[in-house]
Formats: C-alpha cells, structure tokens, sequence
C-alpha cells in the first residue's frame, strides 16, 4: 500500500555520507556540538576545479559566525541536487548519524526538497 506524504513534509532525495570530512580543519572540535536531527544547509560550489557538481554542506549560511563547513555531497552522487539547487529549488540536509571512524568523522545526511 503506497504511503500519501503532506505536501508539507519534506521529499528526501538522497541518503549519503558527507565527502571530505577529514580535509575540514577544526571539525573535531566542533562535532560535540552536531546533533543527530539537525538541518543543515547546501551550498552550491559551481566554480570548483574539481567537481562540475560540487554542493557543500553546511552547519549555517557562510555569513553566519556560527557556520561550519562540514564537506561535500559525494561527487558522482550530486548532479541532481546541484541541477536543482541552480534551478532555485529550495533544498535542505538533515544530519541522521555521526561518529568517529579513527580521525575520520563520518556524517550520513538525507537531502530534503521542499516544495
């Protein structure tokens, strides 16, 4: 039997990992802070050299003191959420795991479209 979702409940996009976690500097630091539950933004990074798709992912707009940038949406896996992201569309992330795999902080995110 198909489940009917209010249109005001977030469609969940993408279930990942946030890519580049080790290359953040301070994020051990920060980590006790983050909070399994917690929204998280997506930022656009359409000028990277390395990614034509490259979306980062945020703990707060990057004017924001209180902003940390945690990594990225895996390369290979964000081609859809950027096409949205620069199409206007209004997106989100919703942190639902942490822990520490040696000095590697490991962050599983859902990616939310809001209509």
């Amino acid at each position: 039997m198909m489940k009917i979702v209010p249109a005001t409940e977030p469609l969940v996009l993408l279930e990942c990992l946030v890519a580049g976690t080790s290359h953040r500097p301070n994020l051990e630091k920060y980590e006790p802070e983050l909070e399994v539950g917690q929204a998280l933004l997506l930022t656009r990074e359409a000028d990277s050299h390395y990614d034509d798709w490259a979306v980062q992912v945020h703990t707060a707009p990057a004017t924001d003191p209180a902003n940390v940038w945690l990594g990225y949406l895996p390369e290979g896996r964000n081609e859809t959420v950027a096409r949205l992201l620069d199409a206007g569309k209004h997106l989100s992330a919703r942190l639902n795991h942490k822990s520490w795999e040696t000095d590697w902080l490991h962050l599983d995110i859902e990616v939310l479209l809001h209509e």
